[in-house]
Order: C-alpha cells, then structure tokens, then sequence
C-alpha cells in the first residue's frame, strides 16, 4: 500500500487529530475558564489550586496524549510523503512542535517555580502573567496544529478510493 491508501495512514492521521484537539482544547479551557476564574481569587487560593492542578494533569493519560500527538503527528507526516497533502502535515507537525516547545521552555518550569516557596503574593506575582501569556501562546499553536491536522485529514479522504 502506498501512503495515500494506507488505512493505517488514516488511522495514525486520525489519532493525531484526536490527540492534538485534547490537548488543544485543555489549553483552550485555561484561557477561558480557568484562569480568568482564578484570577478572582485571593494570593494562596490561587496558588494552591495551581499547585493542585499541576500534581494532577501530570498524570498518565495527560502526559500520553500531550507526547502522543507529537509522536503520532511526526508518523502522519512521514507517511503523508508522496501526497499533495503533506504539506499541511508538516504545518501541524511544526505547530505542535511550537507548542511543545513552549510548554517545556516555559510552561513547565513556571509550573516548577510555583512549589518553591510560600509568600503567596510573590509565587502569584511571578507566576500569573507570564503563564497566562505563554498558555495563549500553545493554545494558538495547538489550535493550528488541530486545524492542519483535520485538513490533511480531509485531503486523505478524498484521495481514498471508495469501497
């Protein structure tokens, strides 16, 4: 089977979108739900319940879906070579990436910092702006990747032939 006819193709394809629009949607929730919620709140509260959220999204699950669909988006890539949709590929694969990239360059290690310490108002005052900001940032990203991704997918669709 070549690439362009591949059901595994399809299903890595699939799984990719799958994957990339949880963790999409994780993010997206934080920008408008759950940070703007928090912000109501006092220093500690604030604080505790952003320690509290990052002991319990590291979790299997998360962490799977989060590395998989870097893993899964690489494979759709690789095997979309070949098909005139392999550049939409490569754009959701470099804009996961992107998102990757910040969520260890900056997400994490802010998420780090916030164990360290308990003068609430300095951890918050350290923390809230810039992992608000960088959030919206790999929300974009992974949106973007979640769009090229359901576009590859509906390319491939249309070159499947029909049963």
């Amino acid at each position: 089977m070549t690439p362009k006819t591949s059901t595994t193709a399809g299903g890595v394809l699939g799984a990719a979108t799958i994957a990339t629009g949880l963790i999409a949607g994780t993010f997206y929730i934080f920008v408008f739900a759950v940070m703007p919620a928090l912000a109501r709140g006092d220093d500690r509260t604030y604080i505790q319940v952003m320690r509290d959220i990052d002991g319990v999204i590291t979790n299997p699950v998360f962490l799977l879906t989060f590395n998989g669909a870097l893993l899964l988006t690489a494979i759709a890539v690789w095997q979309s070579r070949g098909t005139p949709y392999l550049r939409w590929a490569w754009a959701a694969f470099l804009a996961y990436a992107l998102n990757f990239l910040v969520t260890v360059a900056f997400n994490i290690p802010l998420n780090n910092d916030l164990h360290q310490g308990s003068d609430w108002s300095a951890l918050r005052e350290d923390f809230e702006d810039p992992w608000v900001a960088w959030n919206a940032v790999r929300t974009v990203f992974s949106t973007l990747a979640l769009g090229f991704l359901a576009r590859t997918l509906v390319l491939y669709g249309r070159r499947r032939p029909s049963s």
